[in-house]
């Protein structure tokens, strides 16, 4: 028999996050259940719900959580980098996370969510407004282009929804060729 391993509050928050991602991700807000969250998890639902207080607290929190990790791979990505080198490596940076499918999901769902529950998309609205502040910020690029990379890579989102095949390099290019990056006069 081997030994259970004793995990803290704040780690089994953590998989309960990656856990209600993919439910989440695959079945919507609606259809997802927090017993199938809990099972995932290897809780039992009152455990989850000591941890969370409601189904409502774990999908917005699962919003925070894929929202984190893409400011923290952004961060990184363009380490020491300004302008136009700064957005290439956050783009090259979010093309590997298009190929984590549960966040490609939990991302539409949220989008879907927001459509008509005012919690999902007060959330969603802040946090894509500071996305877009610290991509401000990192490449010091002005508006018109921060909205022509968010654009882009809401592109790319559906390009994977759809499976569409990719070389990234190629689509790139080509996303590139369709968006006029010289400045307004």
């Amino acid at each position: 028999m081997s030994p259970t391993v004793r995990m803290s509050a704040d780690e089994r928050r953590e998989a309960v996050l990656r856990a209600a991602r993919v439910e989440f991700g695959q079945h919507g807000y609606a259809a997802a259940t927090t017993e199938a969250i809990a099972r995932r998890v290897g809780v039992s639902q009152p455990y989850l719900f000591r941890l969370f207080p409601s189904k409502k607290a774990i999908f917005l929190a699962s919003i925070d959580y894929c929202f984190d990790r893409l400011e923290l791979r952004f961060e990184a990505a363009a380490d020491g980098l300004t302008g136009e080198d700064a957005l290439t490596a956050m783009g090259l940076s979010y093309n590997g996370l298009l190929e984590d499918r549960p966040v490609l999901q939990m991302q539409l769902q949220m989008w879907s969510a927001a459509c008509h529950d005012d919690e999902v998309r007060a959330l969603a609205r802040r946090r894509l407004a500071g996305l877009w502040q610290q991509i401000a910020r990192l490449s010091g690029t002005d508006e018109k282009r921060i909205m022509q990379f968010m654009a882009s890579g809401m592109l790319l989102n559906v390009f994977a929804a759809l499976e569409l095949p990719r070389i990234t390099e190629q689509l790139g290019e080509a996303l590139m060729g369709l968006v006029d990056t010289r400045p307004t006069p």
